[in-house]
Parts: C-alpha cells; structure tokens; sequence
C-alpha cells in the first residue's frame, strides 16, 4: 500500500477461525464485547471493544454467522452503541492521524 494511504484491506474468516479470531482478541484484552454491523452484500462487521480499551474489528459473512462467532467464542454482542462501550474505546494515535486526513463532501 502506498504510503499515507487512507484504504484498508478487510479478510472474511472462514467461520472457525473467525471465532478463533475473536477468542485471541478477547483474551489478549482481558475480555470483550462486540456489536454487529450490516455492511450489505459484503456480510456484516463485528467491532470488539476490548476491556482495556483496545478496539477491532472483523468482517463475516452474515449477520447471523457474526452473532453465531460471537456466542462461540464468549464475547457479549449488544445491540447497538451504548454510552459506556463508547466511553470505554481508546482510539491509538494513529486513528486520530488517519482521521485527520480526510475531508468529509457535502
């Protein structure tokens, strides 16, 4: 990728090894809790708001196949965007340098 570049590259797990993902963030973040996105055709994203703060996110199939992955590998999925799990989010450094960038169009 070219430096400065604003694109990022999104991998689709197979469904054990995304559940596996989701496991090693969980325990590296000592515990998480997800909310699942609908992208449309592309499937659905599954933001993982780590206990220390730390965030990421995933890409599956499905709605249902996030929440499936989810449920398998411990992690609570709410339902939508709560104050707390927002207030809990530490975005690094870089996000806020890449955020920076960008001009948003009218």
């Amino acid at each position: 990728m070219a430096e400065g570049s604003d694109t990022t590259t999104t991998i689709v797990h197979p469904a054990a090894n995304l559940v596996a993902v989701l496991r090693a963030f969980a325990s590296e973040h000592g515990g998480a809790k997800g909310v699942v996105e609908y992208v449309g055709r592309r499937g659905a994203r599954i933001v993982l708001v780590g206990n220390d703060g730390a965030w990421g996110d995933q890409m599956a199939p499905s709605t249902d196949a996030a929440r499936a992955a989810c449920e398998k590998a411990g992690i609570t999925v709410e339902n939508e965007w709560e104050r707390e799990l927002i207030e809990l989010m530490r975005p690094t450094n870089d996000l806020w340098r890449s955020m920076s960038k960008r001009v948003l169009a009218r």
